[in-house]
């Protein structure tokens, strides 16, 4: 981020406006409806403020800038049309420390306004950092029609209910998790559809239904994708917001990671080639301790949980300790990464069959039934088959595929790093080699890959930024 987003208390404070026209008067207006004592620097006033020193609400201070008006100023604004004055502003408060704000001059503030939408008390700003100001309005006025004017109700009703929530709960999780059902159900739906009273009269009953305690911990098993956040799924989202702790592995990438709550506690329990962070038993054993000390508790795992996930270990072990869970599907890497490659995995012409198969070594060989894998009209794809891509090649054509099959490798599939080579059985070991891919990466062969080139419609330079997975992910 370039800039901190925060919210200033100005109640009271004197800020320093340089400029008198219709700008300005715009920025007056927000600081005066946020309580501030607002002073003007202006040689004349156009009509808007005008209008303001006549009613009393604004100081006027007829005069050109000069650094000794910020003397006693909290924040400060520069809105002329003079670049040079501007300037002397920002450096006069960068001086004296002050925030200052010069307007559709993104190098010249230490602060910028964003786009607000306003449901006093709950504030929703959106920035672009400067970068588009015109992007930022048309987020904000999506925002407004998505916010009912009820939520201002609704955040005013919560917070005059806070004490009694807190006397009731003395466990701030068991607190946590009561606002999160109140505010997410059926309490929220009736203040929203203007029914308050009924909403208070369901508030009490819940209150007083529910036991003071430290909270039942469980698990979330969530399948995160192949990488794009964009590929998550609703129920996926929730839960990341949720969850007390986050358990994650190497595949996942890290915009996901970022998408979880942000106070939650994260652990990376990512298991590499050569180096597991944590064994799989032990994975399965830190899920149960911390859902047994009371924490909701998401594994976050990359694809699908139960397709080369080992998913279903993790909830035998949770099963077998009582631990309740839940199981969220995630698009799997075979059916996420072929999509953004534009290689469909079934087509009537090519492939009637689709087989995921992991093409992980082990001492140097893979034990896979070649000879169901290499029947024709059949797509295979290859889970974790970047460093046996030779082994796995070379046996393919031994057991009858011929060596012109076509073959795809895709690294870091549905992100902006996506990568795609397009061979042949005999040709794709050394292709892989000369581009120097990196994990993760998705092996795809059959007849199908001959659709890319006409297939082919994502352009990574558009996707999001993903960051960097670790290392050998």
């Amino acid at each position: 981020m370039d800039f901190l987003p925060i919210f200033l208390n100005i109640k009271g404070a004197r800020c320093l406006v340089v400029g008198g026209g219709a700008v300005a008067a715009r920025k007056a207006g927000l600081l005066l409806g946020c309580g501030a004592r607002v002073a003007i620097v202006s040689p004349e006033l156009g009509e808007t403020l005008a209008a303001e020193k006549a009613a009393g609400r604004i100081e006027h201070i007829t005069a050109r800038f000069e650094a000794a008006q910020l003397d006693g100023a909290a924040v400060v604004i520069a809105a002329t049309d003079d670049r040079a004055v501007n300037e002397a502003v920002f450096r006069a408060a960068k001086t004296r420390e002050l925030p200052v704000n010069v307007v559709d001059s993104p190098e010249l503030c230490s602060f910028i306004f964003p786009a607000i939408v306003d449901r006093s008390p709950m504030i929703v700003a959106v920035s672009t950092g400067g970068a588009s100001p015109v992007l930022a309005r048309l987020m904000r006025a999506r925002l407004e029609a998505l916010l009912p004017a009820a939520y201002g109700r609704l955040a005013q009703l919560a917070n005059g209910l806070r004490e009694r929530v807190k006397k009731h709960f003395t466990n701030p999780p068991q607190r946590r998790i009561f606002w999160e059902k109140m505010l997410g159900g059926t309490f929220a739906d009736l203040v929203l559809a203007g029914k308050a009273t009924e909403a208070e009269q369901y508030f009490e009953q819940q209150l007083a239904a529910t036991q003071d305690g430290p909270p039942m911990g469980e698990v979330y098993l969530v399948g995160a994708g192949p990488g794009n956040p964009d590929l998550l799924t609703f129920r996926a989202m929730k839960l990341m917001q949720q969850a007390d702790v986050v358990v994650h592995d190497n595949l996942v990438s890290p915009a996901i990671v970022e998408l979880c709550r942000r106070d939650a506690q994260r652990i990376y329990v990512g298991k590499q080639r050569d180096n597991h962070t944590l064994r799989q038993e032990e994975i399965n054993a830190l899920l149960v301790k911390l859902a047994q000390e009371g924490k909701r508790v998401l594994r976050l795992k990359g694809g699908d949980p139960f397709i080369f996930g080992r998913g279903g270990e993790e909830i035998e072990t949770l099963t077998a300790h009582g631990v309740s869970f839940e199981v969220v599907p995630g698009i799997t890497a075979a059916a996420g990464v072929a999509s953004y490659a534009g290689i469909p995995l079934t087509h009537r012409d090519y492939a009637h069959a689709c087989v995921f198969v992991t093409g992980h070594l082990k001492d140097g060989t893979m034990d896979l039934d070649w000879d169901a894998l290499a029947r024709p009209q059949q797509t295979i794809v290859f889970y974790m088959g970047l460093l046996g891509l030779p082994v796995l090649c070379r046996e393919l054509v031994a057991h009858g595929m011929p060596g012109a099959t076509p073959a795809a490798i895709v690294q870091q599939g549905t992100t902006n790093r996506q990568r795609v080579l397009i061979g042949t059985l005999a040709s794709l070991p050394q292709q892989a080699q000369d581009a120097q891919l990196k994990p993760p990466t998705l092996i795809i062969v059959g007849d199908v890959v001959r659709l890319h080139d006409q297939l082919k419609w994502f352009d990574p330079a558009g996707a999001p930024d993903v960051g960097s997975w670790k290392k050998d992910a």
